[in-house]
């Protein structure tokens, strides 16, 4: 049972950061200086068990061009398995109760833009590259 909650203990937030860790540093090779910036304080961060199991991470914050839905993470053997779209849903819940007449948007790397299309984002823009990473700008439309 995949269940998602906002990381607001040392625990949890721990939890989240291991993820990203094992993903985006060690399995995607960011530099770990990119993956932990300066919003980390401010950000909300989410944690997503899988039978109590921590499988995913995610985080947004306020930024000057709306809301920025960022370092979605799930493990590689929770993958496909509706974690993306569970945690995906409860930050979208959360992110229009507590900011509801801001712009959504996002930097999905090239092979989440269709998981983020099915989910209401549209890709904007053209390519561009992040850590070595192709991405894509896209906005929610809901």
């Amino acid at each position: 049972m995949i269940k998602v909650k906002q990381a607001v203990s040392e625990q949890d937030l721990n939890a989240a950061f291991a993820i990203r860790e094992k993903v985006f540093v060690q399995e995607q090779q960011v530099p770990r200086d990119a993956e932990y910036d300066a919003h980390e304080a401010t950000a909300k961060h989410y944690l997503a068990t899988c039978d109590g199991v921590p499988c995913g991470a995610a985080r947004w914050r306020k930024t000057d061009a709306g809301v920025k839905l960022e370092r979605f993470a799930v493990l590689p053997e929770y993958r496909n398995k509706n974690v993306g779209a569970e945690m995906l849903r409860l930050v979208l819940q959360d992110v229009q109760a507590e900011q509801a007449s801001q712009k959504i948007y996002l930097h999905a790397q090239l092979p989440a833009v269709n998981f983020y299309k099915r989910h209401g984002f549209t890709e904007e823009g053209d390519i561009f590259t992040e850590c070595d990473i192709q991405h894509y700008k896209m906005t929610y439309k809901g």
